[in-house]
């Protein structure tokens, strides 16, 4: 059974930093796109950025330029980095992966990210 485990969420201040992680366990296939999602309350949750297996990275006009999206394959882990945070980016963030053969999604259960000061 495919879980996928986030971390690296919480609170931070305006102009701040945080790395979120996931790691997908249990995959037998060829994982292909990875990418993070997110969800502000009251909005529909929205691609935030996505990686292709060889590593060619997309970004949301909103989050270009400040965060970066990594993975490794060798580990079946994505990673965001997150920075000069905004109040805006506030919302649970959820990382998704794609099957490579069938096109299959999987979703992990989310990462609170909270900027404030």
């Amino acid at each position: 059974q495919v879980r996928l485990v986030e971390s690296g969420g919480g609170l931070v201040q305006p102009g701040g930093s945080l790395r979120l992680s996931c790691a997908a366990s249990g995959v037998i296939f060829s994982i292909g796109i990875m990418g993070w999602y997110r969800q502000a309350p009251g909005k529909q949750r929205e691609l935030v950025s996505f990686i292709s297996s060889g590593g060619r990275a997309n970004y949301a006009d909103s989050v270009q330029g400040r965060f970066t999206i990594s993975r490794d394959n060798a580990k079946n882990t994505v990673y965001l980095q997150m920075n000069s945070l905004k109040a805006e980016d506030t919302a649970v963030y959820y990382c998704n992966v794609v099957r490579a053969e069938t096109g299959s999604e999987y979703w992990g259960q989310g990462t609170q990210v909270t900027v404030s000061s």
